[in-house]
């Protein structure tokens, strides 16, 4: 196993996480912004607001775009064993 085999196991890594992550985390950050923004807008201050949004936005992203991160994980799982089994020692 060479440092190049490593590295672009790593790389591919990095970005499926990101490929796969990036909706829900740009969902939770919108919510929490809008949330953020209203409660400074009408002065309520309470911690426990922000949850509930952000937990319906997610679940909406995990219904809507689920079966595609799925198959993205899959298919970067496959790659990897298939890599793993033609990887000279």
């Amino acid at each position: 196993m060479t440092e190049s085999y490593i590295l672009g196991f790593a790389q591919n890594a990095l970005v499926t996480v990101l490929i796969v992550g990036g909706p829900i985390l740009l969902v939770s950050l919108v919510v929490g912004s809008l949330v953020s923004l209203f409660q400074a807008a009408t002065q309520i201050h309470e911690a426990t607001l922000t949850f509930v949004p952000k937990i319906i936005g997610i679940g909406l992203v995990l219904a809507i775009l689920g079966s595609w991160m799925g198959q993205k994980m899959l298919s970067f799982t496959i790659m990897i064993f298939t890599s793993l089994a033609e990887m000279p020692r």
